[in-house]
């Protein structure tokens, strides 16, 4: 069905910890972390983003569903905090939980945190597209959620890394599955394995960052990029189920990691707990004045 637009996304619901705007003319939507405190993935947040995100597949769906030549073809994640996308998991609760041996609401939140992530990675089971903006850090559950795009676009100064191992834990959350998708098991493992913080520049050198931009250029390039494919995206979203036909991703692969993630956790010493303590101390300290990739080093 073709003409007037069937979009109409509810903009009055106020999210804490997310903004959701819809641009129609872009047949966008954006949905940008908001970070009242250290800009990590709360629970709260998880909550709010996989409300937001069942709107936005409801719309996605009926708009597909009904032909509707206006309707939405892309959600782009990024963040309203200067210089980070996310420093990942919320690693206090993490703390707490695994002190008090406590699976069931472990699992609640890795069950969030892929609830979310697999909706955007097989762009709703409907031809769309997922774009990650990435202006800033994006560590740990932060680097995964960008991942979990279908499109990461990275600005020039962008950092990347899994600190997990550091701690005696692994990226739970995806990480894998995504970046051996994007480039093999053996480079996945490389990159989680080395504890490394990357650059962006050398993740799009190795093929994870699709586009490379210079800094204060993401949003233009978003557009860009929407522009690019607005008169051939039928063929660009062929390709895109090509490849997902190619090495499909399953909801139950997910679940399966995040219970050996929780396994992991729970045998976790209490040398690998205080050190997570002391990465949350310095990350409340203020991440301006002591980066993450330094702190990684100093832990090492």
């Amino acid at each position: 069905m073709s003409g007037a637009s069937q979009v109409n996304l509810d903009q009055s619901v106020k999210y804490q910890h997310l903004s959701v705007k819809h641009e129609p003319e872009y047949q966008a939507v954006w949905s940008a972390f908001k970070y009242p405190g250290r800009p990590c993935v709360s629970l709260d947040m998880l909550r709010e983003s996989k409300q937001a995100q069942k709107n936005i597949e409801q719309l996605v769906r009926s708009g597909y569903e009904q032909g509707d030549d206006s309707r939405l073809l892309y959600q782009i994640f990024a963040s309203e905090k200067p210089g980070v996308f996310s420093l990942g998991g919320d690693l206090n609760y993490f703390t707490q939980l695994i002190r008090a041996q406590d699976r069931e609401r472990l699992f609640e939140y890795a069950k969030l945190c892929i609830d979310i992530a697999y909706p955007a990675a097989t762009s709703y089971g409907v031809p769309f597209t997922t774009i990650a903006l990435v202006q800033g850090e994006a560590l740990g559950g932060g680097f995964e959620a960008a991942l979990s795009a279908n499109v990461l676009i990275a600005e020039r100064s962008s950092k990347f890394g899994f600190p997990e191992t550091v701690f005696g834990m692994f990226p739970g959350m995806g990480a894998f599955s995504f970046l051996a998708r994007r480039l093999s098991p053996t480079m996945a493992k490389r990159i989680i394995n080395s504890g490394k913080v990357y650059s962006a520049e050398e993740l799009y050198d190795m093929g994870v960052v699709d586009d490379l931009v210079p800094d204060g250029k993401g949003r233009q390039a978003v557009y860009e990029y929407i522009r690019h494919r607005q008169n051939r995206h039928l063929g660009f979203q062929g390709v895109d189920i090509l490849a997902d036909q190619f090495n499909p991703l399953t909801y139950k692969e997910m679940l399966d990691v995040i219970v050996l993630w929780i396994d992991t956790a729970m045998q976790l010493s209490d040398k690998n707990l205080r050190l997570m303590e002391y990465l949350v101390r310095a990350q409340n300290k203020r991440w301006t004045d002591v980066k993450q990739d330094e702190l990684i080093t100093v832990a090492s």
